[in-house]
Parts: structure tokens; sequence; C-alpha cells
């Protein structure tokens, strides 16, 4: 069995990929919503899956900048997303918006590109901060919000807070 997501309603839709051929156009039909889509599948579903595992494999040094986990709450379930160097773009998952860490969740007070996360080597230490995308709501910091164009430095174990929707900052040992 796999999951799809649905482009209309957004919400994942499982199906039987045992006798999916390459190059093959498959109908699934949503129960959520009634839509019925048609998905191309270039290789065959299980192939991906292993491809994704063996790309996963290859980036264990993702996890080396460290994890922001979202915490569970009534709009979306747990999710964690490994950090890479550089800025890392957090925000609500949208087909239209294009960002590197979409968030899956119904919180409409949070923006789609709402906060950034920069993750910076400097001296052999690893270095985090956050700044607002100004966003409608803000983002805080340990219930401090953070001020236009402020860039704070955050630590393991730090929440932060988009919307109602919370995550925590995963680095280090603790992992």
């Amino acid at each position: 069995m796999k999951k799809i997501r649905c482009p209309k309603c957004d919400n994942f839709v499982t199906f039987e990929d045992g006798n999916i051929e390459a190059g093959s156009i498959v109908s699934i039909h949503c129960p959520d919503c009634g839509k019925t889509f048609k998905v191309r599948f270039k290789i065959k579903p299980t192939q991906i899956a292993s491809e994704e595992l063996v790309k996963k494999d290859d980036n264990d040094n993702e996890e080396k900048y460290g994890k922001i986990v979202v915490i569970e709450n009534v709009f979306g379930q747990r999710q964690e997303f490994p950090l890479h160097l550089g800025d890392n773009v957090f925000g609500r998952r949208n087909p239209d918006t294009v960002i590197d860490h979409p968030i899956q969740s119904g919180d409409m007070s949070m923006d789609r590109n709402h906060c950034t996360i920069c993750v910076k080597e400097k001296n052999g230490r690893i270095i985090h901060s956050v700044k607002d995308n100004d966003s409608l709501v803000g983002t805080f910091v340990s219930n401090d919000i953070l001020a236009k164009k402020e860039n704070r430095i955050i630590e393991s174990g730090e929440i932060i807070t988009l919307g109602a929707t919370s995550m925590i900052l995963k680095f280090g040992e603790e992992e």
C-alpha cells in the first residue's frame, strides 16, 4: 500500500501499488472529498520507496545540523524536519508555496512563509538563529516575540511558536 496526496483536499489517499507498471496512468478516487484524479508513474511506486531509502542513507549528515520537531496539536501530527547548512524556511504547507520545510497543518494563524532558521558553522561550532519573515502573528522564542528583522540565537531545546503551532530545536546528544 502507498499513499499519495489529494490535489483538492490535501489529505492522503492510500492505493495498492502491486500491479502498477512504469509509465502507466492510474485513476485514484479520494474518499474524503470525492475527487478523482490521475497520476502517471514514471517508475514503479515500489522503486520510489527504495530510492527514497537510498537518499535517506546518503543524507545521514543532515542530522549533523540538528532537526526541528513540530509538536502534535489539534492542527496536525508530530513532524520532524532535518536542518541543513544555511537558511531553512518554515511555514504552513500549501501547494502554491515553495519553501524548505512545509508544515502539514490546518493552523491558519501560521503564514505560508513564516520564519527562517539559519544554520551556520563557525570555528567548528554549529550556531542556530531564527528570524520572523514578516508574518502576521509573529514568531515567538520561549514566549518572547521576535522584533522586526531580529535574528535571535537559539539553543537546543528552545521552543519556537508559529501561530498556534509549536516546534522544538533538537541538536546534539539529546537526539
